[in-house]
């Protein structure tokens, strides 16, 4: 669509500018690259086809979704898997609307994603009309679900808006903004400086206050049973290798929350998940000195007060490492707040453990009983269902066989309500890198952020790695046309689909509440889709698979063929809704009103 179209864009068009001036496109391109972005997500139009046409040209991975939301999750994932902020863009009216659940979604998974708008020019915007074509006002729809809203309004004002965007989307607690690109300014031009590297403009790597480094170390060396609880920030801020010495120089056990299910590389034996493993619920019991990493301290660990904290809390000792100052002490009493950036933070307390302390005797016990709990698991459900006869395969049985198949250095993406729930308890891989969908629990993000992940971890590391997404129908299609871009990529991506053609989750609501036999409207859709054939049709490879004993198989197949794949997997519909394992366990996380 045309409106208030700059000039249109051509391979040389930017040669015909003034000598010496560097249009608006270019600079905001140059503002990014200083943060080490270089994945761009979005639909092109024409606000942005010059600098999209420029970000390619200059090496960047830009990628055009089939939805501005699925855009949005891109990215999001994008900075998960870089530990940098993300870059997306979104046409003017309907194309931002489509985003805004991508824009929630950051705020609430704490994601710094900065989203360009495209929006009518000023004068144009600005006069009292009515009837303009594709036109909203997009500041005040969005400025709520955002940490900072701004404009270009004026060519010069290109650096301050940028970088304050960028500023606020990595400081205190990360989270998204917002920077509108009305059409006027596009191809402005200005007289610029160099550009500044991050640490000359925003605070970077901040680090805690000396003496309670000090302090919290003296705590640490004293204690009997210390344990570290790390969170999803771990990960999205890279500090594994940091964290990990940590965790060796404690000589304690690893305690997962519900966000951070990234396993850190050379310690995956000794981490447990929070309440989904045993050893982690006697470690937490035993505590008397925890060590919070890159958490909120939310409802999925019980804001560390309640349930398995609760018999020690009186003797237990806290140690919070957390970026922004306004958090400390809102969940929970602190004993020794270290504000500062966990990539910092995390090194300093390990110079100042010196050379540690000696394993308690119960390390070696909990690495044990985690490992044997994990094989009997997987040993159960042998005597489930595996679809040899007339019942498809248990829901239990489906998650150990795909995640046994996970390829070594796998990115694994999970998304889905009731089959995510059983992969808490039965998943038997450990990878490193774990995208999902935790604080808000939107499910149908899993396509885009496995294609968003994927792609920015190419574009940073050269590398392309496998990736695995674990998910279950209903989720799935969601957002099922991004599979597209994962052809259009080549993307080494096998969709491991468990299919029971029903909102499972939600059909164990009906039952819980109403009992067994009750209508259950709205939660059943044809039995009739066929996943791996809609694969085939966007032109990836599609397989359906019947029992147990065939899902490695098929996966190792999937990969071997290269490119997507979609493996399309019949899970038992009654198990799925009325067996999920310590489903009393995730339901505490929701105690209203209790906590």
């Amino acid at each position: 669509m045309s409106y208030d179209d700059p000039k249109p864009a051509t391979a040389t068009s930017d040669l015909k500018l003034k000598a010496g001036g560097t249009p608006v496109y270019k600079r905001i391109l140059d503002l990014f690259e200083a943060e080490g972005i270089k994945t761009l997500f979005g639909i092109p139009d024409p606000n942005f086809v010059h600098l999209c046409l420029e970000a390619e040209s200059r090496g960047w991975t830009v990628v055009s979704p089939h939805h501005e939301a699925a855009a949005g999750f891109m990215a999001e994932a994008a900075s998960r898997i870089t530990g940098k902020p993300a870059l997306c863009f979104g046409t003017l009216g309907p194309g931002l609307a489509n985003m805004m659940p991508a824009i929630q979604c950051c705020k609430v998974e704490n994601s710094p994603v900065i989203f360009l708008g495209g929006q009518r020019a000023r004068v144009t915007e600005r006069r009292v009309r009515r009837g303009r074509i594709q036109f909203v006002r997009q500041e005040p729809m969005i400025e709520a679900s955002v940490k900072y809203s701004g404009a270009i309004e004026y060519a010069d004002q290109t650096d301050e808006v940028i970088r304050e965007a960028i500023r606020i989307a990595m400081s205190g607690t990360p989270g998204p903004t917002y920077v509108e690109y009305p059409s006027h300014v596009i191809l402005e031009e200005l007289d610029v400086p160099e550009v500044l590297p991050p640490h000359r403009y925003r605070l970077t790597n901040q680090g805690a206050d000396g003496d309670r480094i000090a302090e919290a170390a003296k705590l640490i060396l004293a204690a009997k049973n210390p344990i570290l609880l790390v969170g999803h920030a771990v990960h999205t801020t890279k500090s594994g290798a940091a964290v990990k010495e940590l965790a060796e120089l404690m000589n304690c056990p690893v305690i997962q929350t519900s966000g951070g299910t990234s396993y850190i590389k050379g310690i995956e034996d000794r981490t447990f998940q929070y309440v989904f493993s045993d050893a982690s619920i006697e470690a937490v019991e035993a505590s008397d000195c925890v060590v919070a990493l890159a958490t909120e301290l939310g409802e999925p660990v019980h804001f560390g007060r309640w349930r398995h904290w609760h018999a020690g809390e009186a003797d237990r000792k806290w140690i919070y490492v957390q970026q922004d100052a306004t958090a400390i002490g809102v969940n929970r009493p602190i004993d020794v707040p270290l504000v500062g950036d966990v990539r910092a933070v995390v090194p300093q307390l390990s110079r100042a453990l010196g050379k540690g302390r000696a394993a308690g005797p119960d390390l070696a016990k909990y690495m044990k009983d985690g490992q044997a709990e994990l094989d009997e698991l997987a040993a159960e459900t042998l005597t489930r269902s595996d679809g040899t006869g007339d019942v498809p395969i248990h829901t239990s049985r489906f998650i150990v066989e795909a995640t046994k198949a996970f390829p070594k250095d796998g990115i694994m993406i999970r998304d889905g309500g009731a089959s995510v729930i059983y992969g808490w308890t039965y998943n038997q891989c450990k990878p490193n890198d774990v995208i999902w969908n935790q604080n808000y629990g939107h499910i149908g993000t899993g396509l885009p952020y496995a294609t968003g992940a994927m792609l920015a971890d190419i574009a940073e590391t050269g590398v392309t790695r496998p990736g695995m997404l674990v998910t279950s129908d209903s989720s799935f299609l969601f957002h099922i046309a991004e599979l597209e871009v994962a052809v259009r990529r080549n993307l080494p991506l096998v969709c491991v689909v468990a299919v029971d053609f029903q909102w499972g989750l939600e059909v164990g609501v009906y039952k819980r509440t109403f009992g067994l036999g009750t209508a259950e409207t709205g939660t059943h859709w044809s039995d009739k889709v066929r996943f791996d054939k809609i694969a085939e049709g966007l032109g990836a490879y599609g397989q359906i698979v019947k029992t147990a004993e065939e899902i490695g198989p098929a996966i190792a197949r999937a990969y071997a063929h290269g490119g997507p794949a979609v493996i399309h997997v019949p899970i038992d519909p009654k198990a799925n809704s009325e067996e999920m394992p310590k489903y009393d366990k995730f339901r505490t996380w929701y105690a209203e009103g209790t906590q």
